[in-house]
């Protein structure tokens, strides 16, 4: 039997369904929501779910998925793109989707809601590919935690130092996906 203490100091939300939020971290408590959005990807590379708060409160949360009235990949697959790194290495990425943060920061324009000193909880650092690291920047989000490090998140860790954006991880382990 799993004792009471284990399963305060160990598990969260979306592993058992229920935890009285004084067992955990505010920043805990928001992650496991964004955890609990990003299941709702519809493209399996690069899933990801975000969620943003104000004064304590969610005012905004999305996924990883196709605009509006589009096809999804889980519909017709992925919309592939070659691009060139930095490093001159070649990367794939699927472009059909709108990034977790694009979709979060564009529903909350949509009911006027403002951002300026918020914070952007999301499963893993937001990317440059998509300007999702300038569009943070640009709404005014103040704090912005991830879960995990994408593998191509320098550039952004850098555009968020450079803006007085405060970045926290909450895991250190960095994703990669082919």
């Amino acid at each position: 039997m799993v004792s009471k203490k284990y399963i305060e100091e160990n598990w969260s939300i979306k592993d058992h369904g229920y935890l009285a939020s004084k067992h955990i971290s505010r920043d805990d408590y928001f992650m496991d929501i964004a955890r609990v959005v990003w299941e709702k990807c519809t493209c399996d590379r690069g899933k990801c779910g975000c969620v943003i708060v104000k004064d304590h409160s969610v005012i905004s949360s999305w996924f990883a998925n196709a605009p509006e009235w589009s096809e999804t990949c889980d519909m017709v697959g992925h919309q592939m793109f070659s691009m060139v790194n930095d490093k001159w290495e070649k990367e794939e990425h699927c472009m059909r989707n709108n990034c977790a943060e694009q979709n979060a920061i564009a529903s909350a324009a949509r009911k006027w809601i403002a951002l300026e000193w918020a914070t952007l909880y999301v499963t893993m650092t937001p990317c440059t590919i998509r300007h999702c690291a300038h569009m943070i920047v640009a709404c005014g989000i103040k704090r912005v935690v991830c879960d995990k490090r994408y593998q191509h998140g320098q550039e952004a860790e850098e555009i968020f130092r450079s803006a007085w954006v405060e970045l926290v991880y909450l895991d250190g382990e960095t994703l990669k996906y082919n």
